[in-house]
């Protein structure tokens, strides 16, 4: 049972309810940014993301800022593409698409593979363009929140390094990271971002991103500056690498608040690599009991597989006569708040679960959810 006063129970994909020990955390008394005991907190914040990201190798840098996901978006592309140079985006919906169009805003030349709505990029599609241009990066949205696709990283990563090694591979992991399996070091990933506020469990404000030793180096000798102040990583790796040590270090004031807040929920699992592989698998267990009971209402998934549905959401599509209106404003007047489609011109025929993070196991939500759920629908679908 959850201290929290009573309120609307958040299921949408993120921002996530969270655990009454990380609120507690957001409640942390004043404190200068520039002591000891905050760098020893930094320090262990960034060490516990390190297991998450399965990031130990020290040549891998982790970037912990004020702001969220979409920071990561803006870092990558600053620091890692210089002015006119391809990337190859895989578009697997809203998040994914709006990722190019970050990058077309920070000068490089974006090419999209896009499948259907729900569908993966196609890989023989993806060997091609990476054979046919010389691409700086490739973007690989993990989990778009939009559709609830899951996209093969890993086996992304490995055609990347057999057919063009040259190339980056950029991840978005905002709804996948401590869902979904990712290893940062073994699969030779160069850049993951994501934020606290959902898989993670903490409240958002926060950029979490990841760079390998090659972007690094890459970054170290650009042949342009990066025409950026606050997103210049070479002003953060001094800064990232003393909170790692647990000594003070200044550029720009962190979220102090927030940071206590994500050690505190990092602590309840990532505090091996056991743990973290065994919060994948509950996930992906949570995940089958409520895709199980939305197929069994006689409800289509986004996600045109369950082979590639994300394991932290689902997205589905109503019945013909129901209204997204409707079918939101009913699931509110039961104390639940889902989310609507994003993706057009569907938007206005799917909504959003989120079942990861504290909701996926604690707190009796995903129950109440599932008894909800199938009464909604049968009063609307009369």
């Amino acid at each position: 049972m959850s201290n929290q006063p009573k309120h609307t129970l958040t299921l949408i994909p993120g921002p996530i309810e969270f655990d009454d020990a990380v609120l507690e955390s957001m409640g942390h008394p004043s404190i200068s940014h520039t002591t000891t005991g905050f760098a020893e907190v930094f320090g262990e914040t960034l060490k516990l993301l390190r297991t998450l990201f399965f990031a130990t190798d020290k040549k891998s840098q982790p970037f912990l800022l004020a702001g969220s996901g979409t920071v990561g978006w803006d870092l990558a592309g600053t620091n890692l593409v210089e002015n006119g140079e391809k990337v190859l985006v895989l578009n697997t919906g809203f998040f994914a698409e709006a990722w190019g169009n970050s990058l077309r805003a920070l000068g490089a030349e974006v090419t999209e593979i896009k499948p259907e709505i729900g569908d993966v990029p196609d890989m023989a599609e993806i060997e091609a363009a990476l054979k046919a241009n010389k691409y700086r990066a490739i973007t690989i949205t993990q989990v778009d929140t939009s559709t609830g696709v899951l996209t093969d990283v890993k086996k992304i990563a490995e055609l990347v390094q057999r057919v063009s090694p040259e190339t980056f591979t950029f991840v978005d992991g905002v709804c996948s990271i401590a869902v979904e399996e990712l290893r940062f070091d073994d699969w030779k990933l160069d850049f993951v971002l994501t934020g606290p506020q959902k898989g993670i469990g903490a409240p958002a404000g926060l950029s979490i991103s990841f760079a390998s030793a090659r972007a690094i180096e890459f970054l170290n000798t650009r042949k342009t500056p990066t025409g950026a102040y606050f997103l210049d990583m070479k002003r953060w790796i001094p800064i990232m690498q003393a909170y790692e040590g647990g000594k003070p270090a200044y550029f720009s004031t962190p979220a102090i608040q927030n940071v206590y807040a994500l050690r505190t929920s990092l602590q309840q699992y990532a505090t091996s690599a056991s743990s973290v592989e065994q919060r994948w698998k509950e996930n992906a267990k949570v995940s089958d009991r409520v895709k199980n009971e939305i197929e069994g209402l006689g409800l289509k998934l986004v996600a045109t597989s369950r082979s590639h549905g994300a394991h932290g959401l689902s997205c589905v599509y109503l019945p013909e006569k129901v209204q997204l209106g409707d079918f939101l404003g009913e699931m509110l007047k039961n104390n639940i708040q889902l989310a609507g489609g994003l993706v057009q011109p569907v938007a206005n025929r799917y909504f959003r679960i989120g079942h990861m993070g504290v909701s996926a196991f604690k707190y009796g939500h995903i129950d109440y959810l599932l008894e909800v759920l199938p009464k909604v629908m049968a009063q609307l679908n009369k």
